[in-house]
């Protein structure tokens, strides 16, 4: 085992347990009474850590275990700066949000964690030069840090905007829904396939047909943004390029998928039991919000989807929680890049159970809202799935420091 991988993971899976203490105690909040918190400023800390200590730091820490494979080991070390910058001011951002909300230091926090991404993407993209067998990965891992890089506009323009106290609704809105498209249909997404495109290579060398998926992903990347503000009077001039978008996403999906199926046999000894479970689940996820993203190119569901908040709060849980995480857990599961034992499996579909429970509860919510009808204790319902949530990775967590205690 790669001890300097399974060590920032451990740490990786700490931020995931902050970012359930968060999530548990908004929902504690929203259930009950803590008026000396500010949700706003709860919700801001969360959201931020959650993108920045959970998820960019566990595909950094990925993207360099696949740096090491072609490279070697010794290339690792060389990014614990860039993982420590990282790290330092997501904690930084955490804390700063809890007390001010859009700040001063919150938002230097901010740039700091933006400029420790283009960082990165600067060190990676020349270590991507240096791999001389040139495969789809690389593909898919220099698109995800353009989207990274991309992402960070939206972030700026809205610091820009609250700082300034602007008030247009409009840019306001596309400046979130820009900053959250890029980050998980960008940047996480191109990351994770890049990730999941090296083993498939590997395993079946389908390169052709996986550089296909690549095209039609990326193609349709910039124009699905536009999904998430129908709203604004130009979308009518480009509505047929949303549905083509929408269409090369799923013949993609359908595509990778072939290739799954077909070499099942010679993909199944290549990961764990577990980490296959895990990556199916996260499959099953990803193809549920394409099916809920094609529903979105009607306007009108589409105004009703963005119009309520259980519905948006759901659909981002499906992606970051569904989706991502599980995804993230499953690929280090699957080629032991963790210590794996019976408690730690045992934390991980907890964490997974909460999940669904959580998913299942906001999706209630959700169409409730849709009716305007109020669902007896789905507050508090919610609070108990955020009490499994935690207590999955807590257990994760336990495990992943005991092995390293005993080692």
């Amino acid at each position: 085992m790669n001890r300097f991988i399974s060590g920032w993971l451990s740490i990786s899976i700490l931020n995931l347990l902050f970012v359930a203490a968060l999530g548990l105690i908004l929902r504690y909040k929203i259930a009950y009474s803590l008026p000396f918190l500010d949700q706003k400023h709860l919700l801001h800390s969360h959201s931020h850590f959650a993108f920045s200590g959970w998820i960019t730091q566990t595909l950094m820490i990925l993207m360099i275990f696949y740096l090491g494979t072609t490279l070697g080991k010794e290339i690792n070390k060389q990014y614990s700066w860039l993982l420590l910058a990282n790290l330092i001011s997501s904690y930084g951002m955490m804390i700063t949000f809890i007390i001010q909300g859009y700040g001063l230091y919150s938002i230097s926090f901010s740039t700091l964690n933006i400029f420790a991404l283009y960082a990165f993407a600067i060190y990676f993209w020349q270590d991507l030069n240096r791999i001389k067998t040139k495969s789809t990965s690389i593909l898919w891992f220099r698109a995800a840090l353009i989207f990274g890089v991309i992402s960070s506009f939206g972030a700026f323009n809205l610091a820009y905007m609250m700082v300034n106290k602007m008030s247009n609704q409009d840019w306001y809105l596309s400046s979130i829904y820009f900053f959250l498209h890029f980050q998980y249909n960008g940047w996480f997404l191109f990351a994770c396939l890049g990730l999941l495109s090296d083993r498939l290579e590997i395993i079946t060398g389908e390169q052709k047909k996986l550089y296909r998926v690549f095209q039609l992903f990326c193609f349709a990347c910039i124009p699905v943004y536009f999904l998430s503000i129908l709203w604004m009077k130009f979308i009518s001039n480009i509505y047929i390029l949303l549905i083509v978008a929408v269409i090369a996403q799923l013949v993609a999906w359908v595509i990778l998928m072939k290739i799954c199926v077909k070499f099942r046999t010679e993909i199944s000894p290549k990961i764990t039991h577990y980490g296959k479970i895990l990556l199916i689940l996260s499959g099953l996820a990803f193809t549920i919000k394409l099916i809920l993203q094609t529903g979105s190119i009607h306007p009108e569901l589409s105004h009703i989807s963005y119009g309520f908040r259980p519905i948006i709060i759901g659909y981002l849980h499906l992606v970051l929680l569904g989706v991502t995480s599980i995804f993230l857990l499953g690929y280090s599961v699957s080629l032991k890049l963790i210590p794996i034992n019976n408690r730690f499996i045992t934390g991980i579909f907890i964490f997974v159970a909460g999940v669904i429970i959580n998913e299942l509860l906001l999706m209630i919510q959700g169409v409730g809202a849709l009716s305007y009808t109020g669902i007896p204790y789905i507050n508090e319902l919610l609070l108990v799935a955020a009490i499994i949530l935690f207590s999955g990775i807590l257990i994760m967590l336990i495990s992943c420091f005991k092995y390293r205690l005993q080692d």
